[in-house]
């Protein structure tokens, strides 16, 4: 089971709050919190929040919908920042000119997912079900024609012709 929360419109380029993104990704929901908490970035506050808010997500529907959700396993799976609409502006410039600039704003997105034996065995299931996919004189062929390559290189042979 997968909990999101997203921010949109945030006042943070996109680029700043992949930094600290890159941080978060792939870690325990405890330990995302604690590295934000330590973070000397401006938009470090509001990913913490964000983060809380998914949590948050997930505790309501463990509780509310009757769903088996173990709060200590989540961790953040996906941490991502994308482009919102940028602001134009203008700022004076010597001799009457104007020179222009952009403001960028950015849509910030938190998945939080459950590590454990459920995400092994839907791994396991999917890779079987790919198994039943793959018709049996297929794999056969794909053997032979590997066989008659060998360590031949294909693309050596023509440079080396000419």
């Amino acid at each position: 089971m997968e909990f999101r929360a997203e921010a949109r419109f945030m006042r943070v380029s996109p680029q700043k709050a992949r930094l600290v993104l890159d941080l978060i990704k792939g870690r325990r929901v405890e330990d995302a919190l604690n590295t934000l908490m330590f973070t000397k970035k401006r938009v470090a506050p509001t990913i913490q929040k964000l983060v809380r808010s998914a949590l948050e997500n997930a505790n309501y529907l463990s509780t509310e919908k009757g769903l088996d959700v173990d709060v200590d396993n989540l961790y953040v799976k996906r941490a991502v920042a994308n482009d919102g609409p940028r602001m134009k502006r203008i700022r004076p410039a010597p001799m009457g000119r104007a020179y222009r600039y952009v403001r960028r704003i950015s849509h910030i997105e938190i998945l939080l997912a459950e590590r454990g034996k459920s995400a092994e065995d839907s791994l396991a299931t999917t890779v079987s079900a790919e198994e039943k996919r793959v018709q049996p004189g297929a794999r056969e062929g794909l053997k032979k024609t590997r066989g008659k390559l060998g360590d031949k290189k294909v693309g050596d042979q023509s440079k080396r012709a000419r």
